[in-house]
């Protein structure tokens, strides 16, 4: 009798330990951190632009609704599995020049890897396409996905084609 008391609380004891342990895979649990902090804080969920319209759609205009203008866009958040992405882009010309993470996925040490290697293979993409029609960088698909999620929200933001 007394063995198998010892061996039933024993199996308990593994059971919840088991149960209570958190994998990579359970995500980042809401643990980030932002790599800049945009005027509305990482925590801003909307896309905005901070910037000059210089539109020239008045009458005369050959250049339809092109936006010339200059400034900043930072996209909404893309919540992703493994914790938000958040991009801000800067124009000039009406070209994107500059593509900046300003949150990603950094719960654990791998994400932290994972994104070192991606992040910047995202940003020259976007910069090379100027647009958000960039490729998936392998073995970091849902951070691409989030990346692009939120470099649309920017371009929108910022009326760019």
């Amino acid at each position: 009798m007394r063995r198998i008391t010892i061996w039933l609380l024993s199996t308990v004891a593994a059971l919840v330990l088991l149960f209570s342990y958190k994998t990579s895979t359970m995500g980042a649990g809401g643990e980030t951190s932002a790599i800049a902090s945009g005027p509305d804080g990482p925590a801003g969920s909307g896309s905005s632009w901070t910037g000059t319209d210089d539109d020239t759609t008045g009458p005369g205009s050959s250049t339809g609704d092109d936006n010339a203008g200059s400034g900043t866009a930072t996209g909404s958040v893309a919540q992703t599995r493994w914790g938000p992405v958040q991009v801000r882009i800067t124009v000039s010309g009406g070209k994107i020049t500059d593509v900046t993470a300003v949150q990603v996925p950094d719960g654990n040490h791998r994400d932290q890897e994972i994104n070192d290697y991606a992040v910047p293979i995202l940003r020259q993409e976007a910069l090379a396409a100027q647009s958000a029609r960039i490729d998936t960088v392998s073995g970091a698909t849902v951070t691409s996905d989030g990346y692009r999620e939120s470099l649309q929200s920017a371009i929108d933001a910022a009326h760019l084609k």
